[in-house]
């Protein structure tokens, strides 16, 4: 009959209906038939014609539910929920000084986290091989096989492409041209996105974060060479070549504003630049040594005169200020004020809410947009079931 109604074959009609059910069943809780009726619009006898087929696919089951102490009347109502447990997603960080690995069921559900420490001095061989285990030890506590995964999402460091290769990555070495994508799609049979760290912590904030519900915001990923990502209208904005937010080039214009020299507690430029060095000059601002507290308002005015160049440009609603800045006492108050005297509408400004799980959490976020890609797509068959 379906070929007869679309004039040809079934096939889209079916993934539609499917899609359609599928996003009634997506919360995860338990629905009656009849609701799915209700709340899809479809017949009944569609509905359990694509719920048969969900099933059979391993992405929906029927559940049995109490019959209200026997006072339940004719015919008992079949109940049906998705099945979050059909397959598995990671958001990865690999970082300059940590990998951070996040397991989550199929709702983005998250079943299993852990970091371990990395050195900044390690190859691009050693740093992979340290995510490589890092997985597999998430993988096992949770008890998840690696080819249940559906998707997994990595953040790194640098300008990457949309191929996931690293065109500028400065912060580890090796890692300049590195090409991120294939190395790690050897190692899962599912699809693999690789993107920049900053902009994965702006889609994260924006996600369960200090910026839910706006739909324009800049995140700014506060290190020793600044980043920012961006969202507009709720959408990530990486930019031609993916370089989008890249302020910490910035103090290329004047060598005067390098990060050595506005940390500098000598009066030379800071060597070696490191976080260890950096937390140093933090520790000693906050315990009160005048040069220290000299320096760190240097390099603060440095990132507002940075933030300031963006919102200029963008217009955010928000401003979210992530990275070790977030830990600075008073870091929002000197933002708030330089914006209000740089930008003709200054934002609202807030501290980070995810803390060290911002960016492997953003990855998440994008591998549960993959997997909903699967789910929902309507344009090939199977395209709802993996």
């Amino acid at each position: 009959m379906a070929d007869r109604l679309t004039g040809g074959d079934s096939s889209l009609l079916r993934r539609i209906n499917a899609a359609v059910t599928l996003r009634a069943l997506r919360d995860g809780q338990a629905v009656t038939l009849t609701q799915l009726v209700g709340d899809t619009g479809l017949s009944r006898p569609t509905v359990e014609g694509v719920i048969e087929g969900l099933i059979e696919a391993g992405l929906v089951a029927e559940v049995e539910q109490s019959q209200d102490n026997g006072r339940q009347r004719g015919r008992p109502a079949r109940w049906f929920r998705f099945r979050a447990e059909a397959g598995h997603i990671l958001g990865i960080e690999i970082g300059v000084h940590e990998i951070r690995v996040i397991l989550a069921d199929l709702t983005g559900r998250v079943l299993g986290s852990h970091a371990r420490s990395a050195a900044e001095t390690l190859d691009p061989e050693e740093r992979l091989a340290l995510a490589r285990t890092t997985v597999a030890e998430v993988l096992r506590k949770a008890g998840v096989s690696r080819d249940s995964l559906w998707a997994v999402a990595v953040g790194s460091p640098g300008i990457v492409d949309r191929e996931g290769t690293v065109r500028l990555g400065t912060a580890m070495p090796g890692w300049t041209g590195l090409d991120l994508g294939a190395r790690l799609r050897r190692s899962f049979r599912c699809p693999v996105i690789i993107e920049n760290d900053a902009n994965l912590a702006a889609i994260a904030e924006h996600w369960q974060g200090a910026a839910v519900g706006k739909g324009d915001l800049v995140f700014v990923m506060a290190g020793l060479s600044p980043g920012a990502g961006s969202l507009i209208n709720g959408r990530l904005h990486r930019g031609f070549g993916g370089a989008a937010g890249e302020i910490g080039a910035l103090h290329l214009l004047g060598q005067e504003a390098t990060p050595e020299r506005l940390l500098s507690t000598t009066g030379k430029p800071l060597d070696p630049l490191d976080e260890a060095a950096v937390a140093r000059v933090l520790r000693l601002a906050r315990e009160g040594d005048h040069v220290a507290q000299v320096a760190m308002d240097r390099f603060l005015r440095r990132l507002v005169h940075d933030v300031a160049a963006l919102v200029l440009a963008l217009d955010p609603e928000i401003v979210v200020v992530g990275g070790w800045a977030a830990g600075l006492d008073g870091v929002l108050e000197p933002l708030r004020e330089q914006l209000e005297l740089y930008c003709l509408r200054a934002p609202e400004v807030a501290l980070a809410a995810l803390g060290e799980e911002v960016v492997a959490m953003g990855a998440l976020r994008i591998a549960l947009d993959t997997v909903e890609e699967q789910l929902f797509a309507v344009d090939s068959p199977g395209a709802s079931a993996r």
